[in-house]
């Protein structure tokens, strides 16, 4: 865990670069201080991933006023960060973000007026830069524009996609107090093919809109799924259930 929103007023949490570890064998938290000066500002509605080896990367959000771009690199063996390139604008929070063989993928967000759609930002860390894939975020032939949704890596026929679901479509009135148009929608994103195929579900029983929720991808029966859990539902009510995606 890295910072956060410290209650109803945007004021983030300030503990100077520490990352937060639980360590699930022992149930124990504990706190990693960074061993250089650099480190992140603190914010909330900011994402993250991990390169599943060393790296945990901490992306874009918002400060108590404004939203950021920035990209920080954070390595567990020797609590170092490294602020990397900064992605292509406009700065956003809400914004999805993924790992997948030495890439970083990121979509979607909210600047402040707008739901960002229509982009696919990648981030190569090998050489520090980023490069943009566009497609049309008009909800038939690519996911429309979305805010505080999900980006999660699965294998799909023994191929690796990127899945994003549900989001915020347009911002309510009490902004960052309150829900607005939210989605329900899925859309897997092949990298082999560099298309987007909306997720057709098989089963009538299906989870409300949503945003502001968590998800990861799971491994159940020899197959990639992902767990979907929580969130905010379009009337602003906070929601408590736990739904399973299998492909």
């Amino acid at each position: 865990m890295f910072s956060g929103r410290g209650g109803e007023a945007m004021a983030p949490i300030e503990e100077h670069g520490h990352i937060w570890v639980l360590d699930t064998s022992t149930e124990q938290w504990k706190s990693l201080s960074p061993s250089s000066s650099a480190h992140p500002e603190a914010r909330s509605y900011h994402c993250m991933t991990n390169n599943d080896v060393d790296t945990i990367y901490v992306h874009a959000g918002c400060p108590e006023k404004g939203r950021l771009s920035d990209t920080w690199a954070f390595n567990i063996h020797d609590s170092q960060w490294t602020e990397l390139a900064p992605a292509p604008g406009p700065p956003r929070g809400g914004t999805s973000i993924a790992f997948v063989d030495g890439k970083l993928y990121r979509m979607n967000g909210f600047d402040g007026k707008t739901e960002q759609g229509g982009n696919l930002d990648v981030f190569d860390t090998a050489t520090n830069s980023w490069s943009s894939q566009a497609f049309e975020a008009d909800g038939q032939t690519g996911p429309g524009a979305r805010s505080v949704s999900v980006l999660v890596p699965v294998k799909i026929n023994d191929r690796t996609s990127l899945v994003t679901l549900f989001g915020e479509s347009d911002p309510s009135s009490l902004g960052h107090q309150g829900a607005g148009k939210m989605l329900s929608d899925g859309w897997v994103f092949s990298l082999q093919n560099h298309a987007w195929s909306k997720i057709i579900a098989s089963s009538a029983n299906l989870p409300p809109a949503r945003g502001w929720f968590a998800a990861d991808a799971v491994h159940v029966d020899g197959r990639d799924g992902i767990v979907v859990v929580g969130g905010l539902g379009e009337s602003n009510e906070r929601l408590g259930d736990v739904w399973l995606l299998s492909f």
